[in-house]
């Protein structure tokens, strides 16, 4: 038996299509029972029968900081992905942002070794990674400082240790480290918010760049790291280093739509953070950008995944068809 956490969030649900596709026994946790038509609208992207696929997932209400929820979820499991997390860059969250993902992982691990589970695969973030030195290319190896990070990616640079500290208690572990992951359906959050920003023809695009990678290409990662015999091991889950102007052109392309036209200057950010600021504590409003989210934006990481690419003979999709994907099914939802 196979459980799955986080089962109704972006990485979960694209998880549990593959692993329904290959016949396995799964549990999932969602937390609100409302989500899990989400997932039926995920699977209904690949497949002609998605209430079939559905059917076949036994779905456990749970939280990570609940052991005793978690507890019942853990009955019968011998392999766990642990995809449940809180993302978030508003500093109101940041409390709960270290709760949820760091005690919430050490719950998880504990229950692992408790439970006898033969191997954990984490679905951490390159938020978690440390930064590049003299420019060379960020690998999984980069020593981890706190400086130039936001708390996001503290809690699961975190979260990793107690999953590194449970590898030493007899666990196997894997760690798996994406990219901005591109995926249709959660167009309120994480990248689906730049296909809505994108729809909109803005003006401007964001200055410097990251690695971006297909959804699909994180499953089928997880998948075979966990079936396989690799353990102890992180990788780097990056399909394309990419600007974001050359990100935001591939989404208008996909979108048929203008793309933006100009940068905006790292003097922008730093205005548009503390307006940011001024909105939130006025009217209430959730932030949208902060302090360092804004100098990251400033800044450009270059990432290494030849180490995924060697231990697995991985081979990445199409990131472009895959965006092209998202975009006509972001159309088919919401019109041109």
């Amino acid at each position: 038996m196979i459980l799955v956490t986080g089962g109704t969030g972006l990485v979960g649900s694209h998880l549990l299509l593959g692993l329904c596709k290959k016949g396995e026994d799964i549990k999932a946790t969602y937390r609100n029972r409302d989500k899990i038509k989400t997932v039926e609208k995920i699977f209904s992207y690949y497949s002609d029968d998605p209430s079939a696929l559905l059917s076949k997932i036994q779905w456990v209400k749970a939280d990570v900081s609940d052991l005793s929820s978690l507890e019942i979820a853990f009955k019968g499991v011998k392999k766990v992905y642990h995809a449940a997390a809180l993302v978030s860059f508003d500093p109101k969250d940041d409390k709960k942002l270290l709760k949820t993902n760091i005690e919430g992982t050490a719950n998880i691990v504990n229950l692992c070794i408790a439970n006898l589970v033969e191997k954990l695969c984490f679905v951490s973030s390159i938020a978690a990674l440390g930064s590049s030195v003299n420019g060379e290319m960020v690998t999984e190896e980069n020593e981890w400082t706190n400086t130039n990070t936001t708390i996001y990616g503290i809690s699961k640079h975190y979260a990793e240790m107690e999953v590194w500290k449970a590898s030493q208690e007899g666990l196997q572990v894997v760690i798996v480290n994406p990219g901005v992951i591109i995926a249709p359906g959660f167009w309120k959050s994480s990248s689906g918010s730049f296909f809505r920003y994108s729809a909109k023809e803005p003006k401007y695009y964001l200055p410097s760049g990251t690695g971006f990678v297909a959804v699909n290409d994180v499953t089928s990662a997880m998948i075979q790291l966990m079936d396989g015999i690799i353990a102890n091991q992180r990788y780097i889950l990056v399909s394309e280093n990419w600007t974001y102007k050359n990100f935001f052109d591939l989404l208008a392309k996909g979108l048929d739509k203008r793309p933006p036209q100009r940068v905006l200057k790292p003097w922008m950010l730093q205005v548009f953070w503390r307006l940011d600021w001024i909105r939130s504590n006025v009217f209430g409003k959730r932030r949208r950008l902060s302090k360092p989210v804004a100098a990251l934006f400033g800044t450009t990481e270059i990432y290494d995944n030849s180490k995924l690419k060697k231990d697995l003979n991985f081979e990445y999709e199409d990131l472009g068809e895959s965006i092209r994907t998202c975009c006509a099914i972001f159309l088919r939802e919401f019109g041109d």
